[in-house]
């Protein structure tokens, strides 16, 4: 297969731990050959949906902490979306209206015969905070409004919660208001523009010390590890990018009921690759941009996560 990654720029990627980088190790090594382009490459021309896209080649032993893990194996040159055996969606958020306009280039594309992985209509359909709304039976009670009375509401129901924007990403603008919060209304007020964005809210999981499990659904089956991402001494967010440790374990037997609950549905959606976030009993997010972990697993576990999704992928392009 030539499979087109539609992606940040190759520079700015920790090759070392960078889940995208592992699907295409994942690939070469299966034999596939690489195309890149970024966002802004994607282009209709005529009605005919483009990437200005650059075939890439792995370099073999390369230091993956280094910029030179890749070289160009040809010029740029714009290619149809239909001409590639895969289009790969991996733009990392923030999920803006540039991100939902690629969305629908990608649809379009899909209509004229591309195979694009995830569903551009699926990633633009399921908003990943508001995604859980439709488990309600494996989530954790959660309000999603901007009225200020009714998170004050919820708040005082629940005494401990967690509030977040809709479209952060890496546990930014995450806060926990406890019951005895002397910031409530300043922190509500700032989170919804006073009353102008919209917000969810969560009753507080105490297991949260145990860490912020990720579990992989590719292809409609989880990944048998997931990765507990444990906070800091002191901190809230379990999320890498705010300090979190990354330890895998087996999934439970509760992870499993979640994911099983779930993964047919969304694989059935065009979603090859779904990343939940769990904690203890409950799911809190259903991620569908860009999942990552999969470096952490594989090398704590050496169940070769990059490889299942690169087999998911030849199965559902062969489909």
């Amino acid at each position: 297969m030539h499979v087109l990654f539609v992606i940040d720029p190759l520079p700015r990627l920790k090759a070392y731990k960078d889940s995208s980088v592992a699907m295409m190790r994942a690939l070469v090594a299966r034999g596939h050959t690489l195309s890149v382009a970024l966002q802004g490459d994607l282009f209709i021309d005529g009605g005919v949906v483009y990437a200005a896209s650059t075939p890439i080649e792995l370099v073999d032993g390369a230091d993956l902490h280094g910029h030179d893990w890749w070289r160009d194996a040809g010029d740029m040159r714009d290619v149809r979306l239909a001409d590639y055996d895969a289009v790969v969606m991996r733009k990392d958020p923030p999920f803006d209206m540039e991100y939902v306009y690629s969305t629908h280039m990608l649809e379009y594309a899909q209509a004229q015969g591309a195979k694009v992985f995830n569903d551009p209509a699926a990633i633009r359909n399921h908003p990943e905070k508001l995604a859980i709304t439709e488990f309600t039976d494996v989530a954790a009670p959660t309000l999603v409004t901007r009225d200020m009375a009714r998170l004050r509401a919820f708040h005082a129901k629940h005494q401990d919660v967690i509030v977040k924007p809709l479209d952060g990403m890496g546990g930014t603008g995450i806060f926990r208001l406890q019951a005895q919060e002397p910031n409530l209304g300043a922190i509500l007020e700032t989170l919804t523009d006073n009353g102008q964005r919209t917000i969810m809210a969560q009753r507080y999981i105490p297991e949260i010390v145990q860490g912020d499990k990720r579990i992989l659904l590719i292809g409609g089956e989880p990944v048998p590890y997931a990765l507990a991402r444990i906070p800091l001494a002191g901190e809230t967010r379990g999320n890498l990018a705010a300090g979190g440790r990354g330890v895998a374990q087996p999934l439970s037997t509760r992870d499993a009921e979640i994911a099983k609950r779930v993964a047919s549905t969304l694989a059935a959606r065009g979603l090859l690759l779904v990343g939940l976030d769990v904690i203890g009993e409950y799911v809190t997010e259903v991620n569908v941009t860009s999942p990552t972990c999969f470096v952490e697993i594989t090398e704590q576990t050496g169940f070769d996560v990059a490889d299942m999704f690169a087999a998911a992928l030849e199965r559902a392009v062969a489909a």
